[in-house]
């Protein structure tokens, strides 16, 4: 417990909170410096709504978390699973994609960077993480696989900073050794329960040891002499 609260407070700071600006890095490699001029726009939608689907989408993935444990003890075949809730996803988001997005020239997919971020969000986001999160659930638990999650602004703060020329503040370092202290405890914790389960499995009765069996060996010439 201690642990989690020590990570998703590190989380908080590293997003909320910036201090200094801080420059660790010798070099900065601008990925957006090619952005058309007129994205400036006014802003559209309510923050309150978008506050509302952040908070419910954490909330679904945590109940995913959950029913993926329970379904890997009935249903352990995590590469089906994972292809059946892919094509009911695509089915959902193609329904709604439709309704969103009437302009058909969006739909249009070219040799650029967003055919790449469609290949990587559907091969790497949405088949090799899957399964690869759902084997962590079973075979360590839920809890194991969603303490990673707050490691994620770490890596995204860095490479952000890398590739978007974002800049890093010391709200955003605090942040970084929080979530990777809490994720420590987290860990260790976990160790510590799955080793007091290994010890409860043992039974505490004592096994009794077999007794001892004498065998007598006799020669021939004893057994014709008793004989008689």
């Amino acid at each position: 417990m201690l642990g989690t609260i020590i990570g998703i407070g590190g989380a908080m700071l590293l997003t909320f909170f910036k201090g200094e600006e801080i420059d660790i890095w010798q070099f900065h490699i601008n990925l957006l410096r090619h952005q058309n001029s007129n994205v400036a726009h006014a802003e559209s939608g309510s923050k309150l709504l978008g506050a509302l689907c952040a908070i419910a989408s954490c909330f679904s993935f945590a109940l995913w978390l959950t029913i993926q444990a329970k379904m890997s003890k009935e249903y352990p075949s995590h590469y089906s699973s994972t292809a059946l809730m892919s094509t009911m996803g695509a089915i959902q988001a193609t329904a709604f994609g439709l309704c969103a997005e009437r302009d058909w020239s969006q739909w249009n997919l070219g040799w650029n960077i967003r055919l790449l971020a469609v290949a990587y969000s559907g091969i790497v986001a949405s088949g090799v993480v899957v399964i690869i999160t759902a084997w962590c659930i079973q075979m360590r638990g839920p809890l194991f696989a969603s303490v990673f999650n707050p490691l994620m602004l770490v890596l995204v703060a860095i490479a952000g900073s890398l590739m978007l020329n974002e800049n890093l503040y010391i709200g955003t370092l605090v942040g970084a050794v929080l979530i990777v202290c809490g994720l420590y405890m987290v860990l260790w914790g976990k160790s510590k329960e799955m080793n007091n389960n290994v010890t409860q499995l043992v039974p505490s009765e004592i096994i009794r040891e077999p007794e001892a069996i004498q065998v007598f060996v006799m020669s021939t010439t004893q057994l014709d002499s008793d004989k008689c």
